[in-house]
């Protein structure tokens, strides 16, 4: 796509649930997925950069200031005016995306109906993945709202009960903006970057001491951690999640 130039003004940069937005006042957006290799840097002007220099994706300076993305999978510039091309022969990038549980006013009406519409037989872990779903929940949270609310991974969609996914998508939101602004991803109490059973694999789980198991889940074959007595198969949810 189209490069910014240099003298452009940034309009504005925002999250859309996964991905990073930055607009530039000649109509054009530069837009970033990070998965899980990448990440975000700022630099003062002339500071020495935290990561070599080839793996740079993209980089943004503005006075006294660097911004650089690194390893990023995915780095985009479009047209906001035209965001599947000038002949429409690319897909929007961000049109697919489901409600975004990363702002404090995420419509989950919608959420629940794409919920409802989407293939029953899914795996509730997999579906929490699912962007065009609901966006914003990463692997780390999915693992964790699903044991937060006492949820089986491995269940059906269409056997978790509406009330249940409501609860999971309202827990997503809540743990979502309490990290916005935290430097490590905090889902229980305890020091920063405490999680309830994310990488704790064979460590005891915090709530009944039971080891946390892990398996690769989906076709992408994504690690899922779980508690097997918190969450013991068939399981859809407690009236009090944990």
């Amino acid at each position: 796509g189209d490069r910014p130039r240099p003298g452009l003004l940034i309009e504005a940069v925002e999250a859309a649930g996964k991905h990073l937005l930055i607009d530039f006042d000649s109509g054009l957006t530069l837009r970033t997925h990070l998965g899980m290799p990448g990440s975000w840097h700022l630099a003062a002007a002339g500071q020495r950069w935290r990561r070599p220099a080839h793996l740079m994706r993209a980089l943004v300076v503005v006075p006294d200031w660097e911004a650089v993305c690194f390893s990023a999978p995915q780095v985009q510039t479009y047209r906001r005016d035209h965001p599947g091309g000038a002949l429409g022969t690319d897909l929007d990038p961000i049109g697919h995306l489901g409600p975004d549980l990363c702002t404090p006013d995420v419509d989950l009406e919608e959420a629940l109906r794409r919920y409802a519409a989407a293939d029953p037989a899914t795996e509730i872990a997999v579906a929490l993945l699912d962007q065009k779903l609901a966006s914003g929940i990463g692997n780390v949270y999915k693992s964790e709202v699903l044991h937060r609310v006492r949820v089986d991974p491995f269940t059906a969609l269409a056997t978790v009960p509406e009330e249940t996914r409501r609860s999971l998508l309202e827990v997503a939101n809540r743990l979502l903006l309490h990290n916005l602004n935290t430097g490590r991803r905090t889902t229980v109490a305890g020091p920063p970057g405490s999680l309830a059973v994310y990488d704790r694999a064979r460590r005891p789980c915090r709530v009944c001491s039971t080891p946390i198991q892990m398996v690769r889940q989906g076709e992408q074959a994504r690690s899922t951690y779980w508690c097997s007595r918190c969450q013991p198969p068939g399981a859809v949810g407690a009236a009090r999640p944990l």
